[in-house]
């Protein structure tokens, strides 16, 4: 099921409770992936990267080799708010006049730890991969944060593309009004003196343009992500869980929140699902799970559903990532 609706998709969005393993599924499907002839970058949005710990080498924020055909990236939320805000900096720098500089970099220093701004400048980063990676790769495999954390970054998207085009138009409104002042008096440095300084930086149609252009852009990748999350012929979102009591019910209000944010689950997947025939203890604990299992079917029975075996051994390692990957390929729906 996961390998084959991962296939036909350019998109794919491991989510789920943490701890369940989603970074050994996302990384065994990406190899498969890769495996196939495909170019795959492997991506982890999970604040607790554990991507180098289980193919034993570093990843960092730029992509990196791990196997023929597939490249990783951790994204760290503190490296990429810290890269978000120069940027904002040097674009306010160029748009403002110089005796404002220290008024921004104030600015910037107390938005370093605003609410939803780790969110915001993830989402960012994200909306930038699938923009510009559906170039370079064949498929683009998230490792998402946990449940609620995912949850909130896959809906604001909608959010961010609304309050662009909300600021686009009071752009455009604050345009309009500076080109009437300017067309009355004749005078580009009526701004600067209600700032209580000299000469601006840029003239104002300059950098009303820049601004306009900047807003453009920004809302061009938020759409664009908007549009290729709701796509399910080009994206899929997986959840995996254990078939333990509350990995069930988060995946349940998990997939609730999606569809509130307009986002289908493709499938699900079980993970670490205890064998039946290796003695009592195991077999007790099978027939548990089964009454986990029965809520997770009563509350979304139309979702496909894979379950993978519980294994002896921890998945570290390109060796074990093919195993596990093979199971991929072969587990049933029912264990």
């Amino acid at each position: 099921m996961l390998l084959s609706h991962a296939a036909a998709r350019r998109v794919v969005f491991v989510g789920g409770k943490g701890g369940v393993g989603k970074t050994s599924v996302a990384s065994a499907l990406a190899l498969a992936q890769a495996r196939a002839g495909r170019r795959v970058l492997l991506v982890s949005t999970d604040p607790a990267h554990n991507l180098g710990h289980l193919w034993q080498c570093t990843v960092g924020p730029e992509p990196q080799p791990l196997a023929p055909g597939l490249d990783a990236v951790e994204l760290d939320p503190d490296a990429t708010v810290a890269a978000h805000l120069r940027q904002v900096g040097d674009a306010l720098r160029r748009l403002m006049p110089p005796h404002l500089a220290g008024e921004v970099d104030k600015h910037l220093s107390l938005s370093q730890d605003a609410p939803g701004m780790h969110e915001a400048a993830l989402l960012e980063r994200i909306a930038e991969l699938v923009h510009d990676g559906l170039d370079r790769y064949d498929l683009l495999v998230f490792d998402t944060a946990p449940s609620g954390h995912t949850a909130r970054l896959m809906a604001l998207p909608e959010m961010l593309t609304a309050w662009t085009e909300g600021l686009l138009q009071r752009q455009e409104r604050s345009e309009r009004f500076g080109a009437a002042l300017r067309s009355l008096g004749r005078d580009d440095g009526i701004g600067a003196r209600a700032l209580g300084g000299d000469a601006p930086a840029a003239t104002p149609a300059d950098r009303d343009q820049a601004i306009r252009a900047l807003l453009h852009r920004r809302r061009h990748r938020f759409e664009h992500l908007r549009a290729t999350l709701a796509d399910s012929e080009r994206t899929a979102f997986f959840i995996v869980l254990a078939a333990e009591r509350l990995p069930v019910l988060e995946t349940i209000e998990l997939h609730a929140q999606l569809a509130r944010a307009g986002i289908a689950v493709a499938g699900l997947v079980v993970n670490k699902r205890a064998p039946r025939d290796a003695g009592a203890f195991l077999a007790g604990r099978h027939a548990q799970e089964a009454v986990h299992l029965d809520t997770l079917h009563a509350a979304l029975p139309a979702l496909p559903l894979q379950q993978l075996p519980l294994l002896a051994s921890d998945v570290v390692g390109i060796a074990a990532l093919e195993a596990f990957g093979a199971l991929l390929a072969a587990s049933p729906e029912t264990l």
